[in-house]
Formats: structure tokens, sequence, C-alpha cells
């Protein structure tokens, strides 16, 4: 099993890291493979450019693109995570999405329809917040963010599983809260890989 993190933030010391370096210890414990994309230590550039486009209709994929798009190839599970901020991805992780995950090669359109072409993959998402998870269920942001990365992204392109899981108030509950959550992330990525 071979098990795709991409990771989008700027603090290394982030308890988004704690979430990656979570999931990767649960993922060599269940015999994975695994690696991590860490956008912001790789300098990854998010700006979809016109040169892209051209890029793409001529065949030539752009060598930063194509090193991405042979990762999502080789994983059978790719992962999310990220923060929210302003009730989504960061811009880099948007960007990763606009970019990589390209028409011909994410997803293709047969006879008007669109068709996702990595099925057989499966999808985590893993996403921290200052708000509590009460605030973001209560006014529907949960399951906005939901809609648009599980529907919008994930399933559009194939992925037939998707597990989306919240985190809130990271900076404002106990230490052992956190640790439940380190728990909690370990015990969901065994159980899809």
């Amino acid at each position: 099993m071979n098990h795709l993190i991409v990771f989008a933030h700027p603090n290394p010391n982030s308890f988004g890291k704690g979430i990656v370096d979570a999931a990767v210890k649960a993922s060599e414990e269940k015999g994975a493979n695994v690696e991590v994309r860490d956008l912001y230590a790789m300098g990854f550039d998010p700006i979809l450019k016109p040169s892209d486009f051209e890029a793409f209709q001529s065949g030539k994929i752009p060598e930063d693109i194509l090193t991405e798009q042979k990762y999502i190839k080789w994983a059978d599970v790719i992962t999310f995570i990220h923060p929210i901020w302003w009730s989504a991805q960061p811009g880099i992780m948007k960007g990763y999405v606009d970019r990589v995950f390209s028409n011909g090669f994410a997803y293709e359109y047969v006879d008007g329809a669109a068709h996702g072409l990595l099925s057989g993959k499966k999808g985590m998402v893993f996403a921290t917040s200052g708000s509590p998870n009460e605030a973001y269920e209560a006014n529907g942001m949960h399951h906005s963010m939901k809609q648009i990365t599980d529907q919008g992204i994930f399933h559009f392109c194939g992925v037939e599983e998707v597990k989306h899981t919240f985190y809130g108030a990271v900076p404002y509950v106990t230490e052992e809260t956190r640790k439940d959550y380190l728990k909690e992330v370990a015990e969901i990525v065994k159980g899809i890989l």
C-alpha cells in the first residue's frame, strides 16, 4: 500500500506537522510505503499560469507538475493535511489541486460528462482550526468544506472513499486533547490502509 501525504502549513512546528508525523508512523506500522510532500518546505508554486494550459494542451507537462502527478499515480491513498483559513484550505493547497489534478490526468470529459481517472484510490483529509468544531458544525461550514473537497475534488476525480476529519480549537484545547487528536489520526489512518 502506498500512502501519499500532501501537507500545507508554513510552520514546521505546527500541530498539523504533528498530524503528519502521526500519520506517517501509523502508515509505517501498517507496512505502507509513505511519501510526504510538504508544499511550503518544497516551495511549491501554486499559481496556475497560461503557460501551464499551453503545456497541458501540447502534452509537455511542466516538470514540477509531472513530479507531483507521479506521486499521485503511485499512491493508493492520498491524504491532505492543512489548517482551515477563512473557511477553506490554504491557497498553496488549492493551487496544488489546480495545477496537479489537471484535465487529462485526474479527470476527463467523455461525451460532455466528467469522468474521474483516479479510481481505485482512497482519500483522507485532516483539517485543523482555531475555531471550535461546534461553531463550524452549527453554521454549516464543515458540510461546505466536505462538499468542496470530498465531492468537488476527490470524488470528481474518481477517488472512491474519503474520510474527512476536523480538529477544532487546536490552540486552545489541552495538551491531553491534542494527544487524543493524534491517537485518533493514527486509528483513522490504520483503518483506511
